[in-house]
Order: C-alpha cells, then structure tokens, then sequence
C-alpha cells in the first residue's frame, strides 16, 4: 500500500465514524449506511484525484518493497 492508499482508507474510516457519530447510528443498519457513505466519499476523492494527476492510486505494491526501492 502506498501512502495515498493509507490517507484514503482513513478518510473512508475517519468520515464513517464521524456520519455515524453526527447521525447518532445505534444500530446495524444505520451504521452499515455511514460506512457506505463513508467509502462514497473517500472513492469520490480517489477517482478526482486520478482525474486531476493522471496516475492510478491503488497498486499492488507493498509499503515495504517501495522503502526497499529507494
């Protein structure tokens, strides 16, 4: 996983648990909803940031072979 692969799995982490918080989610199926809008939000962010650089984020590299590379 590349940093950017990071930073956009815990926009989708972060953002879910602040919908469910602000929508006071007690039980399963409200809180399934905040996690699907949590993930809409972070793939909406991904795809405009790939639109905008031209470069795919998701890799199937290892953090630990790109320390390696350097």
């Amino acid at each position: 996983m590349t940093n950017m692969e990071l930073v956009l799995n815990m926009l989708a982490e972060v953002t879910s648990t602040e919908i469910a918080k602000s929508n006071d989610n007690k039980n399963k199926d409200n809180a399934k909803d905040s996690v699907i809008q949590g993930g809409l939000i972070a793939k909406n962010t991904k795809e405009q940031i790939e639109s905008k650089t031209g470069k795919k984020i998701v890799t199937s590299t290892n953090n630990k072979n790109i320390k390696q590379i350097k």
